[in-house]
Parts: C-alpha cells; structure tokens; sequence
C-alpha cells in the first residue's frame, strides 16, 4: 500500500467502478468508500479533464457545502457555511501524498494559484468534510483534502507538453513533464509549470474610508512557478514540490495606499518527503514511516502615505511519522502512529525604509507530537464500527485529546448509513499568537486552542448501480474562536479568543448518476445555518446548489463537453449587509486532435454569461465587498509524446 495510487487509470472508471477506489485520506490508510467514517468526496483527473479546472478551489467548489471566497489576493475555502474572508484556510488541513502542506507561520492551507502543484499533475482529490484531528491533529477541523499526485506510468508516451492562453488577465500558461515506470521497477516523473499574468483586466475598486476610487490599471498581475518530482522503488518513495506565486494587489490590503504599483504578496513553498510503506507477517502487519521537511517563504511589499513597508514571515520545518496497521485479529484493523514536528524557525518582520527604528522582528519556535489510534471493527457483514482517538501536546497550548466514533450499517447491498461524531482542533498559528509591530497588531501569546465537536448522519442508496443518492445531516458547534479584536491598554487591534459558541446546523442532498454511452451528471444541494451570538455568521450562504455534467459530443468522435451551474446564497458582509445571491456557469470542450497523433486541444469559458456578483472582504480592505471576474476565456494544446 502507498499514499501514491497506482491501479488502473482513472480515465475510464464508470461509477460503480469509482465507488470502489480505495479512500487513503479519511485513516491514512486504504479503505472501501463504505468502510470510511466520513461523507467523503473523491474528484479524479477524467473530472478535472472534463471540467478544464484551473486550481485546487475550482475543482472543490464543485462538491457539496464548499463555496469560494476570492479577495484578488488568495482563494478561501468555505466548508458548511463557515469560511470567514481572510483566515487563510487554517480550519482545513490540506496533503499531498498523506505529507501536510500547511505552513508554520500562518497555518494557511492553500487551494489557489499559491497551491504548490499543478493541478494537471493530480491523479485524484480526496475531500473529507468534518472533523480529522483524531488522525492528523490540528487544523483539520472542517475537513481534510488529500491529495494523490499522478506517477510515471501515468505518462502515456515518456512526456508532456501543455500550453495555454487565458483572456481578461492576459494569461499564457506552460507545462512540461517526463515520466516513465522502468523495467527495474523505478517510477519517476518530474515536471516544470509557470504562468504569468499581465493584469490585462483594468478592475474599477472603491477604497472606502480612504476617499479614494478609480481603476487599477495593471495592477492585477501574477507570476507562479511550480516544480514537482516524485519517484518510487518498491517500499521507498520520495516527493519534492516547490511553488513560487507572486501575485500584485490591486485592493489596497491592509489598508495600504490604493492604486499604487508595486504592492504584492509573494509565497514560496517547498515540501519533501521520503517514505517507506510495506507488508510484513502474511500481509497481517502494514508499517509505514515517513521524513519530511517543509520551508515556507513570504513577502509582502506595501506603501503607507507614500512610505515603503516590507512585511515577511518565513518558517521551517521538519518532522517524522510512524504508523502500524494490524490485521492479525479477526474482523479489526488496528492502527497506532506517532507524529512529530519541529518548526524549528519562525520569524515575522516589519521594516519601515523610512523609520528603521520602527523595525520590528519576531521570532518564535513550536514543537508538536501527536499519538494515535484507532480501531475499525467489522462487527458481522452489516455492522462496523470504528473508534479513534489522538493526543497531541503543543508547547504553545499544551495538551489536547480528539476522539473520533462512528457506526456504520449496511441496511441492505445497495443501503449504507453511517452515524458519525469527532472532535478536532486548532492551535493559534505564530501570526495570531506573536506578531507585534507596535503599529497595528500586539502580540497575544495566552491563546488558547479552538475546538470544534461534530455530530453527523449519512445515508447512500445505490438504486441502480450507475446511480448513487446521498444524503447527510449535519450539526457542529465550534468554540474558543480566535478573532481579530482591539487590546484594550494600547488600543491596537489584537487576536482574541470569543467564548461564543458557533453553531451550525445543515443537511446536503447529491446525487451521482452514469450512463453507459459515456455521460455522468453531478448534482448536489445543501441547506446550511451558521450562528453566533444569535446573528447569522458573517459570509455564510444559506444555500448552495450544484450541477455538473460531462457528456460526450454525438458524430464528433473524441469531443466531450462538461458543464456547470452552481448557485450562491446571499452573504452577510462586515456592515451587516448582504451580497446578492449568484449563479455561474462554466463550459469546457475537449478533443483530440486527429491530424496530429498525441494532440489534445480544449476551449473553456468560465463565467459563460458573465454573472456579476462579489464576496465579502475581509476586515483588513477598504472593501466591504469585492466585485468578482466577469467572463473569461481559455483556448489550451496538451501534446503527449
């Protein structure tokens, strides 16, 4: 077993097949989509293919309770109606081949262009809604994304080449990559991927308290840089990913001065793992045990009356983790791991090129380890159940413990409901708990943890075996929330801790159907209400509906369209007032090119009728809301060799 999937193509599953794919993400290790504690989500690379996604976000956004949140900045991952603009994903923990990528300064789980891998470059995406820290610790609060990276023999030919050109943000965008399984057994890919944008789209903002209005004129720009390479031999399997985004702002953030150049945030991210993974005792005993090291890199360039400020937090980090995976006793999988991680190296800057006496360093360092275990008792053929717990210890926090339960019956061979409970926490990342310029922010080291618990009923029904209905209820309350506030001796904004409970409460209905002519249909709607303090939570849509579908093109051999429609519930913004409901619709055609053997061409048009609707800002703009990119055109050759 490895964190890499390496059984048939997910290119042409049906969805009886696709049900079948082993989930790795919910318990690190491979288990039956029934047999999951979870109402997990699996997006493979025939969808992204189908869809023309661009990042991580778009891919999720398709599934059931995720909405996106875009500040021209980062993309922001809603999960079940809580998804507050600018907290940088940190309640969401995202993987790549079971290695976290989270960073240490900020916690940020990214999912846009600053998502350090191509996402051509994914075999499949595992989503996992609700609580995970019973497994991975903190941040994995309102889900875990896993995701599995393509291999070599995944490669037709020995390479790839892609290329693509972009309209509204002037945007050509390359990929190159080789890959091959040798005869001795070595699996190797490496790839190489940039884009750059212009910032061709001349985007009119309203700066608020400032006075100021007037378009941003180029100010719009992106560069991203991607390197990914992976390699295998038996046990051993070693993974490198380095991303480099710069990206400029034309938003004025952090109350910066609007409409001048120059002002940007940079994020440089490289994460390495090698790890083993084999069977030992008949297949009875599975060890897996992994190194990794992680660095993270930020700057952020911005000008205040005309003065040059340089905002940085760079961190480092490594670690190591063991799991044993028992099978000896009859009807149990037993699992216990350790984990380990030393961010040995956090430091937060402010310089003033003017005011060098103004300068300010924080330095801080954090230790986290983590014991877990769990036990999936396959009680008779209809019922099973699985029973987790983890302690972790944080020298910021000290100690926590996660649990996780749940109940899993099979009614019938086409039934399947699962009653499921968790809990799961977060630490205060080094930017809540210790940044302190004495200008803006003082530090607050006594923060405490939050934590959420989590109560849940799935039912699947598989009517047909082409077909599969969902539906989940859900309830979570979530305490101890870190806020941004004001510090009442000096009068500066300071992150606190809210001893208001939030609460949510919601249900989520999908369906997912499959014909054997080759077209699938996606849908999915959900019903979900965010409470605190007895006011609904602040860019939470009451309801999102989704429709995706793939079909291909009668007497036109090799083309295949795939569609979108997704709706948008109103959200509350920082003066109380609401955006208006939305409804996007995407197209992607993708063919072979039949002249030039290898050839693949696709046209894609993301926001087909040019839907006009915004997001909430965040605290930190002079927005209360920002206008999103209207319609957008994309013409892409992918040539396989």
């Amino acid at each position: 077993m490895s964190f890499v999937f390496a059984s048939q193509s997910l290119e042409h599953l049906s969805l009886e097949e696709l049900t079948k794919i082993t989930i790795i993400g919910a318990s690190k290790y491979e288990q039956q989509q029934q047999q999951v504690a979870a109402a997990v989500s699996v997006i493979t690379r025939k969808d992204i293919r189908a869809y023309g996604w661009r990042t991580l976000n778009e891919a999720l956004a398709s599934l059931p309770g995720i909405f996106p949140t875009y500040d021209y900045q980062y993309d922001y991952m809603g999960t079940r109606g809580f998804g507050l603009p600018g907290d940088f994903n940190t309640r969401v923990l995202i993987t790549i081949n079971g290695n976290r990528i989270n960073d240490s300064t900020y916690d940020q789980g990214p999912t846009g262009r600053d998502f350090p891998l191509d996402i051509d470059l994914i075999e499949r995406i595992e989503f996992i809604p609700g609580p995970g820290s019973a497994v991975y610790g903190q941040n994995a609060m309102l889900g875990v994304v896993n995701i599995i990276t393509r291999n070599g023999a995944d490669v037709k030919g020995t390479g790839e080449i892609s290329t693509s050109y972009q309209t509204a943000e002037l945007m050509p965008q390359e990929r190159i990559t080789l890959g091959k399984k040798f005869d001795n057994g070595l699996d190797a890919i490496i790839s190489a991927s940039g884009l750059q944008s212009r910032g061709g789209a001349n985007r009119l903002f309203d700066y608020g308290d400032s006075g100021v209005s007037g378009l941003a004129h180029h100010l719009d720009g992106e560069n991203v840089k991607r390197l990914f390479a992976h390699a295998s031999r038996g046990p051993l399997s070693f993974d490198f990913i380095y991303g480099d985004r710069r990206k400029d702002d034309p938003t004025g953030m952090f109350q910066s001065d609007p409409l001048v150049p120059h002002q940007f945030q940079r994020d440089r991210r490289l994460n390495t793992q090698i790890q083993y993974n084999d069977n030992f005792f008949g297949d009875t005993l599975n060890v897996m045990g992994r190194v990794f090291l992680g660095q993270y890199r930020y700057d952020n360039p911005l000008f205040y009356s005309g003065v040059k400020n340089l905002f940085t937090g760079p961190s480092d980090w490594h670690g190591a983790e063991m799991r044993l995976l028992s099978s000896a006793f009859a009807d149990h999988k037993l699992m216990l791991g350790f984990e380990y991680q030393n961010s040995t190296r956090i430091k937060q800057t402010f310089q003033n090129f003017e005011l060098p006496e103004e300068n300010v360093v924080a330095r801080s360092s954090v230790v986290r380890f983590g014991v877990y275990a769990q036990d999936e008792w396959r009680i008779n053929d209809r019922w099973a159940l699985t029973l987790g717990l983890r302690y972790d210890h944080n020298n910021w926090i000290g100690n926590r413990l996660s649990p996780r339960a749940a109940i899993i019956w099979q009614a019938t061979p086409k039934a399947t409901f699962k009653a499921l409970y968790g809990r799961a926490h977060r630490a205060p990342n080094a930017y809540e708990r210790n940044y302190d310029d004495r200008v803006s922010q003082v530090a607050n080291p006594g923060l405490q943890s939050e934590y959420v618990d989590t109560a849940e009923i799935v039912a699947d029904y598989l009517p047909v075996s082409s077909m599969n209905v969902r539906a989940t209820a859900y309830a979570w309350d979530m305490h101890n929330l870190i806020v941004l506030g004001v510090d009442p001796f000096s009068g500066l904004s300071q992150y606190q801790q809210d001893s208001s409970k939030v609460r949510a409460r919601g249900t989520e209905l999908s369906m997912d159907k499959t014909w054997d002519w080759g077209a699938r249909l996606r849908a999915s709607f959900g019903v979900q209400s965010v409470e605190q303090h007895n006011v609904h939570q602040m860019n939470s849509p009451y309801t999102l509906g989704k429709v995706n579908f793939s079909v291909p093109i009668p007497l036109m051999t090799g083309l295949r369209a795939g569609y979108e429609l997704q709706y948008y519930g109103k959200r509350k913004t920082l003066d109380g007032s609401n955006t208006g409901s939305y409804v996007l619709s995407n197209l992607n055609l993708v063919t072979d090119v039949r002249w030039i053997r290898g050839l693949e061409a696709s046209f894609s048009v993301y926001n087909l009728f040019n839907e006009h609707y915004q997001h909430p800002a965040a605290d930190t703009n002079w927005q209360n809301s920002l206008m999103q990119p209207g319609r957008t055109v994309r013409f892409r050759l992918d040539y396989r060799f």
